[in-house]
Formats: structure tokens, C-alpha cells, sequence
């Protein structure tokens, strides 16, 4: 059996979706679904149990060491999140409850962290470093450090799970992310902009060293991401934290003009000021160092940019039915 909280958000559906398609069936959901359509997320796979997380508890309790791994994806993930307390709870006092629990049960722990704990990049996006002096811009990387921090403390004293990773996913982009609203991909965002043959606004640059739309992300494909976890699971002796992006800094112009080519339109891209609130707090470039993944010997290929938005937008976006 394997638990998956957050199973049916963006990267949690997608990664139940990846288990499927490994032969993995009994698979044990953890999550709320609302009242939109977040369940056609999982509405196409298989599992055993769907647990609410209030429920969950008793659940690990019942569960009576038939567990082969546990992947925390389940979290306040918004960048604009403020209530404190409830980041707390979410995405730490449950973080650690659950990591203590596999602690005491043996069982295997992957959990997300974010790109977002690197705070404004200027100590770089090195997953070999120390952490301890970055410095997250937000309530949500904040917790996400700090739980890192609390994890790599836990294994240092030799109270972890016989098998960990925590993933510092980048900009995750792909199917089932629909649900997210402004936290949405700007590919999810923009493409039927594009088929509508709108204008596509992006950011003007206020930095003299990058032209406008030109700033830089780690654009990293979701089956990508769904690979490197189920990779983990499969056995690697290897735990500690890893960054997840591709290692490969692309801009936003690419991006668009890449959905311009898997929809067969050329984008009609016009650039706006940025707003003067997020001019201090944003990144001009990040990009993953992937050294220590491969060094734990994973050895895939992944997705180019314009491989992972033509699969997206040829294989989802642009059929009836957009969901994994």
C-alpha cells in the first residue's frame, strides 16, 4: 500500500497517475476534494482508500504495517498564504507527525519542499549546500524550510525513516493543475489566450542586465517529477534533499512562444510594467543544480521545454478531455 497526501492536487494526481501506470494499485488518498472539479483529477485512476486528512490519524493507526511508502505532497502551497497558524499546522506539525510515524513504523518518507526556500536566489540554488542561511520571501517557503531544516536535524540525530527525500520541486508545469487559479502555470494560464489569438502580457524587465520577458525559470515537466519520486521509491539507498527542475534556466518568452508552436499560432506577446509590490520580492532567474540527483545515479532524461509543452498542450490542453 502506498499513501499519497495531496493525491489530488496538481503533482499528487499526476504522481497517483504515474503509480498506476507502474502496476501500483493500491494506493491510499489523502485529501479534500471541495466543491469544483478537482475530483476529475483522479476520476480516470485506482486506489484502495480515500481518506479525509482529519481522518487520517486514525487511519495510520488502523494501518497495521502494510505501508511500502508514504509521499507527502499535501500542503498550503500559495505564495500569498498569511495566516501563520494554519501554515503551521499544515505544513509543519503534520509534516512531522508523519515523519515520525514512518520513523516508528520503518517506512519509506518523500515529501515536497519548494524552490520557493531559496528565497531571491542570491546564494544561488545549490541543494549540496548548507541551508541553514537561506532566507524564503514568503509564509510558504518559510514552512517549507523550516521543516527541511527540522528533517535534516531528525537524520543527523538518527531519528529518520529507513528511506527519505525531501524535493525542491521548481516550476512544476503540466495536467491537473487547473484548479490552482492564479497559482496555475503560465502555460495553464495563457494557452487559450493564445488560441484566441489574445495578447499575451508579460512582465517588463526593471533590471538593465535582462530584457523584458526574458526573465529565467526552471520550467520542469510534472512527469518528470512523478518519475524522480516513483525512482526514489524503487530503492535507492539515497536520502536527503534534491532539488527538482531540469537544470536548464529558460525564459518566459520561450515558454509562451513554445505553447505558440504546440498550437500551431504564433503569440502575440506585448509586455506590461510590473507591479510595484512584486518588484522587490521577485526572481530574475533561478535554476536547479542537479548534480547531487545524478549522483545518486538517476540517469533519465528529462523534458525539454519545448518536449514537455507540446506533450501538454497536444496531449490535454487542446483535447476534450484536459485531464492525466
Amino acid at each position: 500500500m502506498i499513501i499519497v497526501t495531496g493525491a489530488t492536487g496538481f503533482i499528487g494526481s499526476n504522481l497517483v497517475a504515474h503509480l498506476n501506470q507502474l502496476g501500483h494499485t493500491g494506493i491510499v488518498i489523502v485529501d479534500w476534494l471541495g466543491t469544483g472539479e478537482k475530483w476529475k483529477n483522479v476520476a480516470k485512476h485506482c486506489f484502495v482508500e480515500f481518506v479525509f486528512p482529519q481522518d487520517f490519524p486514525a487511519f495510520l493507526e488502523e494501518s497495521n504495517g502494510t505501508v511500502d511508502a508514504v509521499f507527502h505532497l499535501g500542503a498550503i502551497s500559495s505564495t500569498t498564504a498569511t495566516d501563520g497558524d494554519e501554515v503551521v499546522r499544515n505544513n509543519i506539525q503534520f509534516s512531522m507527525n508523519l515523519w515520525n510515524w514512518c520513523v516508528a513504523k520503518q517506512v519509506p518518507f518523500f515529501y515536497a519542499s519548494s524552490a520557493a526556500t531559496y528565497g531571491d536566489g542570491d546564494q544561488g540554488f545549490d541543494d549540496t549546500q548548507d541551508i541553514a542561511p537561506l532566507r524564503p520571501l514568503n509564509l510558504y517557503g518559510w514552512s517549507k524550510q523550516a521543516f527541511d531544516r527540522w528533517a535534516i536535524g531528525q537524520a543527523q540525530k538518527g531519528a529518520a525513516p529507513p528511506r527519505w527525500a525531501g524535493f525542491k520541486f521548481f516550476n512544476v508545469y503540466g495536467p491537473n493543475e487547473y484548479h490552482k487559479a492564479d497559482m496555475m502555470s503560465i502555460v495553464a494560464k495563457n494557452h487559450s489566450r493564445v488560441m484566441a489569438r489574445e495578447p499575451i502580457h508579460l512582465f517588463k524587465s526593471h533590471r538593465p542586465d535582462f530584457k523584458d520577458g526574458e526573465q529565467l525559470r526552471d520550467f520542469v515537466y510534472v512527469k518528470d517529477c512523478c518519475k524522480v519520486m516513483s525512482w526514489f521509491m524503487a530503492g535507492t539507498r539515497h536520502s536527503g534533499i534534491y532539488n527538482l527542475g531540469t537544470g536548464s534556466a529558460r525564459s518566459f518568452r520561450d515558454l509562451i512562444e513554445a505553447v505558440g508552436v504546440a498550437s500551431g499560432i504564433k503569440p502575440d506577446i506585448q509586455y506590461v510594467p510590473m507591479p510595484e509590490n512584486l518588484r522587490g520580492k521577485y526572481q530574475y532567474f533561478t535554476q536547479a543544480a542537479m548534480q547531487k540527483l545524478r549522483a545518486a545515479g538517476y540517469e533519465a532524461d528529462f523534458y525539454s521545454l519545448e518536449e514537455g509543452v507540446a506533450d501538454y498542450v497536444q496531449g490535454y490542453l487542446n483535447t476534450p478531455d484536459k485531464f492525466a
